[in-house]
């Protein structure tokens, strides 16, 4: 079973449901990382009907940190509706992850602004 693929679908399911509505464009764009990742359909539906406790992320690479992170962003945009409990939940994320919660207002500004690499860049370097 891939862990780290897991805890992020997870932690997806969970920011999806913080605004109180599981939109169908945030479960589609669950649905795509999970099927990017070779991630059984089956575990997403079982994550979704039983979410699991958010533990520690601290064993995962600079990467696969930002990877994490950056695509709560792209799920929270998705719906165009932005709601404080989705931002309270992605700034507990990042302190989790080791980020400066400071970062998700660095990404929700540049978002679409800049390339995605000099995001990633800037994260890495100036909020990890």
């Amino acid at each position: 079973m891939d862990i780290v693929t897991r805890k992020q679908i997870n932690i997806l399911i969970q920011l999806a449901e913080a605004d109180k509505h599981f939109a169908k464009v945030e479960r589609e764009l669950i649905l795509k990382i999970a099927k990017d990742r070779n991630f059984p359909i089956e575990e997403v539906n079982e994550l979704i009907k039983n979410p699991e406790q958010i533990e520690t992320l601290g064993a995962l690479s600079p990467d696969q940190k930002f990877d994490y992170l950056y695509s709560c962003i792209e799920l929270i945009l998705i719906d165009q509706n932005i709601f404080e409990s989705e931002i309270v939940f992605c700034k507990s994320i990042a302190i989790k992850l080791g980020f400066k919660k400071s970062v998700i207002e660095f990404f929700l500004e540049n978002h679409g602004k800049i390339p995605h690499e000099q995001i990633k860049s800037i994260a890495l370097t100036e909020y990890l």
